[in-house]
């Protein structure tokens, strides 16, 4: 399954016409301890840059973007109980939402692992 990152720091897995959407290990990191995560509504539609959830930190609250635009099938439930799993487990257990792809042609922007690496290596 092809991953692609953001200059904002989200990760998005893609698998068939399903994105599974997050913040990389380098933003939690800026963040420190997670203590909220707020969640965007299952059956909202989210676009492309827009502000899809927010993530809160004992140092600051944070947008997270939607890297592409589609709607929101499934929230990660886990999160409202134990925000910190996006300290712990970023790229894999501390995923935000799903949503079904509304245009493929947005990955193109997009940065795989490699580009995502050399940018973060620029900050």
């Amino acid at each position: 399954m092809p991953r692609y990152f953001t200059d904002e720091h989200e990760w998005i897995d893609v698998e068939g016409e399903t994105a599974t959407v997050g913040i990389t290990d380098y933003a939690q990191e800026q963040l420190g301890d997670i203590v909220f995560v707020e969640l965007p509504d299952v059956g909202a539609t989210v676009d492309k840059g827009g502000e899809a959830a927010v993530v809160e930190s004992v140092k600051a609250a944070s947008d997270v973007y939607a890297p592409i635009t589609g709607e929101v099938t499934e929230t990660n439930s886990s999160l409202e109980d134990e925000p910190a799993l996006v300290n712990t487990s970023p790229e894999e257990e501390g995923w935000f939402f799903r949503l079904t792809i509304s245009d493929t042609g947005e990955l193109e922007g997009l940065m795989d692992d490699k580009g995502y690496k050399t940018f973060v290596d620029s900050l």
